[in-house]
């Protein structure tokens, strides 16, 4: 009788902090307010991840923005892309989004053969723009909530919605399922350049950190602002720009990252 007499006070007495911290969470997924309750720890990932940018993988990128003149970069960009289109097709059907599904499935297989293996982004000279999607999208779409922030070495922002959505757009991409994945010699091609080509992408974004007063929380709030809008654009809360966007030039990005956002832009 004193346990459950114990239990029952703990409870009552967590039973505030908890509600709070729904709270705090529901209105973070509407408003795009980020909802951090790891931040310390959030910090210290960000410091290191910082260094090991600085030591490590920026001279990587800049020497080889350095070595390779942008129209081969863009190449690559273009490359990488289009590796990523299935897996586009698939968050589009399962967001229940047939059009969209099917314009990237038609990138795919006009940029696979006339393109050359996605090196030139034909379809979008044809009028069929790039759009994105992922599977942290598509929980969004049926109203999962963000969750806690995060920020994990190497790879980035995320939070807890789009930390699960990585994983299962790795484990059931269908490039990735077909070659073999990344033990492979493809696959482990595949994952350097993906790497490389988004740390090219995001240098100005990383650049533009570094004159920020704060940079931790000014990468924490465009990430989460960023991530709000592309759930809008799957419920329907804002517009679809690449369904109105005439086609981007080719080697220009239709849909660029925002400030700290490790997605890549599209060639």
């Amino acid at each position: 009788m004193a346990g459950l007499l114990l239990a029952a006070a703990l409870a009552a007495a967590c039973a505030p902090a908890a509600a709070m911290a729904q709270t705090q969470l529901a209105e973070a997924s509407v408003n795009g307010r980020p909802y951090d309750p790891l931040e310390r720890a959030n910090r210290g990932v960000y410091g290191f991840s910082m260094g090991l940018d600085h030591a490590v993988l920026s001279p990587i990128a800049h020497g080889y923005m350095a070595a390779a003149p942008k129209p081969l970069r863009n190449r690559v960009s273009a490359f990488v892309y289009n590796l990523s289109e299935p897996g586009t097709v698939i968050n589009d059907g399962l967001q229940g989004h047939p059009r969209r599904a099917t314009r990237a499935a038609g990138r795919f297989v006009l940029n696979s053969t006339v393109g050359l293996l996605g090196l030139f982004d034909v379809a979008a000279r044809a009028g069929i723009p790039a759009h994105d999607a992922d599977f942290g999208q598509t929980l969004g779409r049926y109203g999962f909530q963000a969750g806690p922030y995060l920020y994990v070495p190497v790879i980035g922002p995320l939070d807890l919605r789009d930390g699960l959505g990585r994983v299962v757009d790795t484990v059931t991409d269908p490039v990735s399922l077909f070659t073999g994945g990344i033990g492979t010699a493809f696959g482990a091609t595949r994952t350097g350049l993906n790497a490389l080509d988004t740390r090219v992408q995001t240098d100005g974004a990383f650049r533009a950190l570094e004159d920020a007063t704060d940079p931790y929380a000014t990468a924490r709030s465009a990430y989460t602002q960023h991530r709000v809008f592309v759930v809008q654009q799957a419920t329907g809360e804002v517009s679809d720009l690449p369904d109105f966007d005439a086609p981007p030039a080719a080697g220009t990005p239709s849909n660029p990252p925002p400030p700290s956002s490790p997605e890549p832009s599209h060639p």
